[in-house]
C-alpha cells in the first residue's frame, strides 16, 4: 500500500491550508496497537473518575476515528481488543462503573469497523447466553449515561441467538428458582426485544438486529413468528406518526419487520406479506412528515416485494462479463468480449413462464413514488429497491418498470423525481437490468440531467440532479462494453466535461470528473481522454475560476469539444441567475473566441445580440457582456491578420452593437434594480467596443455612450451599496478607453471642446453634497489620459486637494477624500515629471511641494465614525500614493525632491509602520523598504540610509511578516536610535503599546522595553526620549486617540522603572514636566482617560522632592472626584501604590491610611468621602484641598 510521508501517511510537521487539500492520507496498519493496549489495559484504574475515564475514553475515540475511512485495517486486531474488554465485563469483581466503561470502549471499535462485522467476533457459545441475557436484564433502559452497554449486549445477544440447538433445551435447568417458575429463555429474549424496540436511542436499532436473528430460527418462528407479526402490525395501526412517542415504537417496529423480511426464507413468511403490505397501505406512510418513517416504509416494502417473486437471477439482464478493470486491461485490444453469456440452464429457466403476484405491482407503485420523495434518503433506498426488485421481474415487465422510472424525467416533475429517477437509472445499469436497446432513450435523460438546474426564488435547486447524473454516467461505464455505448461517447464525453468544468457546485464538478476519468479508464473511447484527465482532475476543477478562465481553453482546443461548451455557455451559463457565473462565463468566452473565431463571428454574436435587448434581465446583463468580450477578443486575433473587427464580423452585427444603448435607453431600462446591471454592464461593452477601435468616432452613439457614464456617476447615491464598487469600476473603465479611442483631435492632442466639458463638469462634482458623486469624479479625473489633463492640470491639482483639506476638516466624505487621493497619484502619473515645465501640464518644482503637502496630510487622516477608524483607508491610499508619485519623480526629475519632503515622508511611514492595525501596518512597512531598497530609480536624501539599511537589509523586504507584531516592532523600535524618526515612530508605538489588542501590545511594549533597557545608562540618550515623549504629550493634548494610549504606555514605563535614573535627583525637570501635562489631562470627563491619569499619578510618586507632595495632592482630590467610579479607582490605585513604594509616607500612619482607603466606601456620598480623604490628608501632612467658588451661578 503507498504511504504518505510517513509509516501512517500523515506528514509530522504542521501543514498549510493549500497542503491539506492536495495531501491525502492513506494509512499503512494500525499504528497505535501498543498504545491502545495500554489504554484498554488501564480500564480498571481509571474507571472510579471521570477525570481520569474521560481523558482516557477522548484518546481511544480519537484513535479510533483515524480509521474511520480505512475500517479494515482493525481487522487483525479487533479480537484481541474484544477479548481484553470482556474479561473485565465477564470478571464478578468488576463493578459496574468498569463494565460500562468497557461496553463504550467496544461502542466505540463497532462504529468505525461497523455493526455487521464487529458483532461476528463476540463469543456465541451455549454458556454465554445466560450471563448475556441477566447482564441485559439488569440494565435500566432509561439510564441515559449506559445506552452502550444495552446497545452492546442486545448485538452480543443477537450472536448468542445463532447456537444451533433449541432453545427449548436450556430450559430444563431453569424451571424453577427459589421455588418460583421461571419463564423460558424464548420468552425473556422475546420480551427483552420487543421491549428495546419502543425505545429511543440507538439501542432499538441493535433490538431490530436481534429480531432479525432471533425471529428466523427454526424452533421460534414456529411458536412466535405469527404472535410477533401481529404485534407488529398491531403496534403500526394504533400508533399516531404525529406524536413523538408512537413515531419511536413505529420506528422501531418497522425496522424489526425490515430486518425479519431480509433474513427469514421466503417460505417461511410468503404468507404474511400480503397482510403486512395491506397493512402498510392503511398507514400511509408514503405521506408522513418524518422521513424515516418514510425510509423505514419503503425497506420494508421492496423486501415484501422480493418475498413476492421468486429469489432468480434475471438471465435476461446484460451482464459485460469481467467487471475487474485489471482483468479488462490485461485483454489485448483484439479481443471482444461478449454481451450476454448464458447458460443452457439459464435459457431454460429465461423461457420458464411464471405468475407474478399482484402486489408486486402495488409494491413497484409505492417505490415509484419512493423515487419523488423529498428526502434524500428515502429517494435513495427506493432507488435501490426498484434495482432488486426488477431483478427478479421477466423481461417484459421490467421494461415496464424502466419506461416508469423514466418518466421521472419530466419537466413538469420536480427536481426531487429527476433525482430519484437518476438514482434508480444508476442501480438498474449497475445491475445489468438496463439493457443496451434502452440507452437510445436513457442517455438524452442523462445528458438534460448533467445541466439540470431551476430556479427558486434567490437561488436555484438541481446540484443532486447533476451529482446523480454523473453517478449514472460511473456506473454505465463499469456496467457497458465500449461497443454499446461508442454511439454515445460524444455526447456522455461533451456532456461530463461541460459539467466538470463549467458547473456552479464544487462537488458536481469532481463528480463530473471523477466519472469521466472511469469512463476513460474503462470503455477506452473517450477522445483525448487521458490529456484532458491531466488538466481536469478532481484537484483541478476544484477552483471556479481556473475551471472558466483556463481549463476550459485547454479541452476546447480538442475540435471534439468546442462548440459544445461554446453553445453550452450561450443556452445555459450567459443567462444564469447567479452574476458571478454570468461574468465568468463572459470571460470564458473571450478565451474560447481564439479555438472558434468564424463561429463567434457568425454563429454566436448573431444569437447574443437579440438577448442583448431581449425581455430577460439576466439573460440581457450576460449578453451585453459577452458580445463586449467577444468583440475585443476578434480584435485581438485580427491585429495578427492585420484586419479590423469589421472585416470579421456582418454591418448588421456592428449596427446591432452600435443600436443597444439606445434600446435600453428608450426603453428605460437604465432605472431601478435592473439598472443596477444594465449601467455596469453597458459600460463595459463602451470600453471593450472603444478598445476594439470600432468607427463610430463623431457619430450620436458616442454622445448616448458619454451621457451614460455622466448620468452613472450623478447617480450612484441612488444605487444599493452591494453594486457600487463594481458600478464605479466599470465607469472608470469605460471613460477611460472611450477617451483614448475616440476624443483625440490628432494624435495626442484632445478636442478642446470636449475637454472642457468633461474636466469642468468633474471638477464641479468634486463639491457635490453626495459622497458617492465626490468619489466617482475624483476616480474620473484620476482615469482620463495624458492628452485630456494636458493644460488643465493645475485646475484638476487645486480640485483635488481642496476636497481632501476641507472634507477631512469636516470629518466627512471619508471614502471621497481616499479616490481623491488615488487620483492625484494617477493624475501625477499620467502628465508625467518635467523639473522646469509648466504646473498646468506636468509635475514640476513650482506645484511638486502641494501635491505631496497634500498626500502627507492625508497620511495623518485618523477620522472615525460608526464603522471605526475609516481614515485608515484614507492613509493607506496616501502611502500607496505617494510611493507611486516618488517613484515617478526619482526616476525623472528627482532634483525636485527637497530633502524636507523625503523625510516627512518616511517619518509617516515609519509612524504608519508602528501602529496597531496589521493591515496597515504591513502595507506602510512595505512601501517604506521599497523606497528604501529602490535603487532604480533610487530615492534621494532618505535620511539615516546606512542606518535604515543595516536594520533592514534587502532580505527583508520578502522575510520580514509585517502583519505580524512579533516580528514587526522588534525591527521598527530600532528606529528610536535614529534622531529623524524618534518622534514618529514613538508616535505610532504609542496607540500599539497602550492599546488594548493583548498581542499587539504584548510585542510592541516588549520591543519598546528592550530598547529602553539599552539606554539605561546613556543618560542623553534617555534625556533626548523623555524630551520626545513630552513633546508627543503636548502636542496631543487635547487629542484623546493618542493621549489615553499614551498614558497607559507612560504607566507600563513608569511601573518597569524605565526612569529610574532620573528618580534620584530631587525635581528633575522631565517629571515636573511630565506632572504639569498629567494635571491638565486630569480635568477631562472621560473615565478611561480619568483612569489612566490615576495610573500615571500613582506611578509619578517614585520621584524625589516636590514632585511627590504634588503628586499626592492630584491624588487626594482625585478621592473627591465627582465620579463615584474614578474615588474608587484612585483609593485602590493609592493602596497598590502604598504597598510598592512604602518609603513615601512616614511608617506611622501608614497602616492607619491603608486601612482608610481599603475599609472606606468611596462610591458613598460626598460629605462622607470628603471627610475620609480630609483625614488622610492630616495624616500625611498635606494641606486639604478647597472648594473654589465659581462666580457665576451653579445650575443643579
Amino acid at each position: 500500500m503507498a504511504l504518505s510521508e510517513t509509516e501512517n501517511g500523515c506528514s509530522g510537521g504542521e501543514v498549510g491550508d493549500s497542503d491539506v487539500i492536495v495531501k491525502t492520507c492513506v494509512l499503512g496498519g494500525f499504528a497505535e496497537s501498543d498504545e491502545t493496549r495500554a489504554l484498554i489495559s488501564s480500564l480498571p484504574e481509571v474507571h472510579r473518575d471521570m477525570v481520569t475515564s474521560e481523558p482516557a475514553t477522548q484518546r481511544f475515540l480519537v484513535i479510533m476515528n483515524r480509521y474511520q475511512e480505512q475500517p479494515h485495517l482493525l481487522d487483525p486486531h479487533l479480537e484481541w481488543m474484544l477479548n481484553m474488554i470482556l474479561n473485565f465485563v465477564r470478571s464478578e469483581s468488576s463493578p459496574p462503573s468498569l463494565v460500562h466503561l468497557g461496553f463504550k470502549f467496544l461502542y466505540i471499535i463497532c462504529k468505525v469497523r461497523g455493526y455487521k462485522i464487529f458483532m461476528q467476533l463476540f463469543p456465541h457459545e451455549v454458556a454465554d447466553v445466560q450471563p448475556v441475557l441477566d447482564l441485559l436484564t439488569r440494565q435500566d433502559p432509561k439510564d441515559s449515561e449506559t445506552w452502550e452497554t444495552r446497545y452492546m449486549l442486545l448485538l452480543w445477544l443477537s450472536m448468542t441467538c445463532l447456537i444451533p440447538f433449541d432453545l427449548s433445551r436450556l430450559d430444563g435447568h431453569l424451571e424453577s428458582g427459589g421455588g418460583k417458575a421461571r419463564e423460558p429463555i424464548m420468552d425473556q429474549i422475546l420480551a427483552i426485544a420487543k421491549s428495546y424496540l419502543v425505545v429511543r436511542g440507538s439501542s432499538r436499532n441493535a433490538a431490530s438486529v436481534l429480531v432479525s436473528k432471533f425471529m428466523t430460527r427454526p424452533d421460534v418462528k414456529q411458536k412466535h413468528l405469527a404472535d410477533f407479526l401481529d404485534w407488529s402490525l398491531t403496534t403500526i395501526s394504533q400508533t399516531n406518526d404525529q406524536l413523538l412517542r408512537d413515531i419511536v415504537v413505529l420506528d422501531g417496529a418497522l425496522q424489526s419487520l425490515a430486518k425479519v423480511f431480509k433474513h427469514g426464507k421466503r417460505d417461511d413468511l410468503l404468507q404474511y406479506a400480503p397482510t403486512v403490505l395491506q397493512c402498510l397501505e392503511q398507514k400511509h406512510l408514503s405521506e408522513s412528515s418524518e422521513a424515516m418513517l418514510r425510509k423505514l416504509g419503503v425497506k420494508l416494502i421492496q423486501r415484501l416485494g422480493l418475498n413476492f417473486l421468486k429469489p432468480r437471477l434475471a438471465t435476461w439482464r446484460y451482464q459485460r462479463g469481467s467487471r475487474s478493470l485489471a482483468a479488462n486491461l490485461a485483454m489485448s485490444q483484439s479481443t471482444t468480449a461478449t454481451s450476454a453469456v448464458t447458460s443452457g440452464l439459464e435459457s431454460q429457466e429465461q423461457e420458464e413462464d411464471y405468475d407474478i403476484p399482484e402486489e408486486v405491482e402495488t409494491v413497484i407503485e409505492h417505490l415509484l413514488v419512493g423515487l419523488k420523495d423529498k428526502e434524500t434518503i428515502v429517494r435513495w433506498s427506493a432507488a435501490k429497491g426498484i434495482g432488486r426488485v426488477t431483478g427478479r421481474l421477466p423481461k417484459d415487465l421490467a421494461d415496464e418498470v424502466v419506461g416508469s422510472v423514466m418518466d421521472c424525467f419530466s419537466f413538469q416533475e420536480t427536481d426531487n423525481a429527476w433525482h430519484g429517477g437518476c438514482l434508480a437509472l444508476a442501480e438498474l445499469g449497475r445491475r445489468g437490468l438496463l439493457l443496451p436497446s434502452r440507452l437510445t432513450d436513457v442517455v438524452p435523460l442523462i445528458i438534460k440531467s448533467l445541466t439540470y438546474e431551476e430556479k427558486r426564488g434567490a437561488c436555484s435547486v438541481g446540484s443532486n440532479v447533476r451529482d446523480a447524473a454523473c453517478y449514472v454516467c460511473w456506473s454505465f461505464a463499469r456496467a457497458y462494453e465500449p461497443k454499446e455505448l461508442e454511439p454515445f461517447v460524444n455526447q456522455i464525453a461533451s456532456a461530463l466535461l461541460i459539467t466538470a468544468v463549467f458547473d456552479r457546485n464544487v462537488n458536481c464538478r469532481r463528480a463530473a470528473s471523477a466519472a469521466f476519468q472511469e469512463n476513460v479508464g474503462r470503455q477506452g473511447t473517450f477522445p483525448h481522454g487521458i490529456d484532458i484527465l491531466t488538466a481536469a482532475d478532481y484537484y483541478a476543477v476544484g477552483n471556479l475560476s481556473n475551471c472558466y478562465l483556463n481549463i476550459s481553453v485547454y479541452i476546447a482546443s480538442f475540435p471534439e469539444y468546442t462548440k459544445a461548451m461554446i453553445d453550452h455557455l450561450i443556452s445555459m451559463k450567459i443567462n444564469h441567475w447567479h452574476s458571478v457565473i454570468r461574468e465568468l462565463a463572459t470571460k470564458a468566452l473571450h478565451n474560447l473566441t481564439p479555438q472558434a473565431p468564424d463561429y463567434m463571428a457568425t454563429t454566436v454574436l448573431s444569437q447574443l445580440l437579440p438577448m442583448a435587448v431581449g425581455i430577460d434581465l439576466h439573460g440581457r446583463h450576460g449578453a451585453i457582456l459577452a458580445c463586449a468580450e467577444i468583440t475585443h477578443a476578434l480584435y485581438k486575433l485580427g491585429l495578427q491578420t492585420n484586419r479590423t473587427v469589421v472585416d470579421m464580423i456582418s454591418s448588421e452585427c456592428v449596427d446591432a452593437l452600435k443600436n443597444i444603448h439606445q434600446m435600453l435607453h428608450d426603453r428605460k431600462q437604465y432605472r431601478g434594480f435592473g439598472g443596477e446591471l444594465m449601467r455596469p454592464a453597458m459600460c463595459g461593452l463602451i470600453e471593450k467596443l472603444s478598445l476594439s477601435k470600432m468607427p463610430f468616432k463623431n457619430e450620436p452613439v458616442i454622445a448616448g455612450w458619454q451621457w451614460l457614464i455622466d448620468d452613472t456617476i450623478k447617480t450612484l447615491h441612488l444605487i444599493s451599496s452591494g453594486a457600487k464598487d463594481g458600478i464605479i469600476a466599470a465607469v472608470v473603465s469605460a471613460l477611460s478607453a472611450l477617451c483614448e479611442e475616440y476624443y483625440q483631435a490628432q494624435a495626442g492632442q484632445a478636442d478642446s471642446q470636449i475637454q472642457d466639458v468633461l474636466v469642468s463638469q468633474y471638477i464641479e462634482g468634486l463639491q457635490s453634497p453626495q459622497m458617492l458623486i465626490r468619489s466617482g469624479s475624483a476616480l474620473a479625473l484620476g482615469c482620463l489620459p495624458r492628452f485630456m489633463i494636458h493644460s488643465k492640470l493645475k485646475q484638476i491639482f487645486e480640485g483635488l486637494q481642496q476636497m481632501c483639506t476641507v472634507s477631512q476638516k469636516e470629518g466627512s466624505f471619508t471614502e471621497a477624500r481616499r479616490d481623491a487621493v488615488k487620483a492625484i497619484a494617477q493624475v501625477c502619473t499620467k502628465a508625467g515629471v518635467c523639473a522646469n515645465g509648466s504646473p498646468d501640464s506636468a509635475l514640476c518644482s513650482e506645484n511638486v511641494a502641494d501635491v505631496y503637502g497634500t498626500l502627507l496630510q492625508s497620511m495623518n487622516d485618523y477620522t472615525k465614525d460608526s464603522r471605526g477608524d475609516v481614515g485608515a483607508w484614507v492613509r493607506e491610499a496616501a502611502a500607496t500614493s505617494l510611493m507611486d508619485v516618488t517613484v515617478l519623480v526619482a526616476s525623472s526629475a528627482p532634483e525636485i525632491l527637497s530633502p524636507d519632503l523625503v523625510k516627512c515622508m518616511m517619518c509617516c511611514l515609519a509612524q504608519q509602520a508602528a501602529e496597531k492595525i496589521d493591515r496597515y501596518r504591513a502595507h506602510a512597512g512595505n512601501i517604506f523598504l521599497h523606497l528604501l531598497h529602490s535603487t532604480e530609480p533610487a530615492v534621494p536624501h532618505i535620511p539615516h540610509r546606512e542606518e535604515l539599511l543595516s536594520i533592514f537589509p534587502v532580505e527583508t523586504t520578502t522575510s520580514l511578516n509585517w502583519n505580524a507584531p512579533s516580528e514587526a516592532f522588534q525591527h521598527i523600535t530600532q528606529l528610536l536610535r535614529l534622531p529623524h524618526y524618534q518622534y514618529h515612530t514613538l508616535l505610532g508605538l504609542t496607540v500599539s503599546v497602550g492599546g488594548i489588542t493583548e498581542s499587539t501590545v504584548h510585542f510592541s511594549s516588549q520591543s519598546l522595553f528592550d530598547y529602553l533597557k539599552g539606554i539605561q545608562n546613556n543618560c542623553a540618550a534617555l534625556l533626548q526620549f523623555g524630551d520626545t515623549l513630552l513633546s508627543i504629550f503636548r502636542d496631543n493634548l487635547r487629542n484623546d486617540r493618542v493621549v489615553i494610549p499614551f498614558l497607559n504606555m507612560l504607566n507600563q514605563m513608569l511601573a518597569n522603572s524605565c526612569f529610574e535614573i532620573f528618580t534620584t535627583q530631587e525635581n528633575h525637570q522631565f517629571c515636573v514636566d511630565l506632572l504639569a501635562l498629567c494635571k491638565e489631562s486630569k480635568k477631562s470627563k472621560d473615565i478611561s482617560k480619568l483612569r489612566a491619569c490615576v495610573a500615571v499619578f500613582c506611578g509619578l510618586i517614585q520621584f524625589q522632592g516636590e514632585v511627590r507632595k504634588k503628586v499626592l495632592s492630584q491624588l487626594l482630590m482625585l478621592l473627591c472626584h465627582p465620579f463615584p467610579m474614578i474615588r474608587k479607582t484612585t483609593a485602590s490605585q493609592m493602596y497598590e501604590m502604598l504597598l510598592t513604594y512604602d518609603d513615601v509616607i512616614d511608617p506611622v500612619v501608614l497602616d492607619d491610611v491603608m486601612t482608610l482607603l481599603s475599609d472606606a466606601n468611596w462610591e458613598s456620598d460626598m460629605e462622607t468621602v470628603r471627610a475620609n480623604r480630609n483625614q488622610i490628608c492630616d495624616w500625611l501632612g498635606v494641606p486639604r484641598p478647597q472648594i473654589v467658588g465659581k462666580s457665576a451661578p451653579q445650575v443643579s
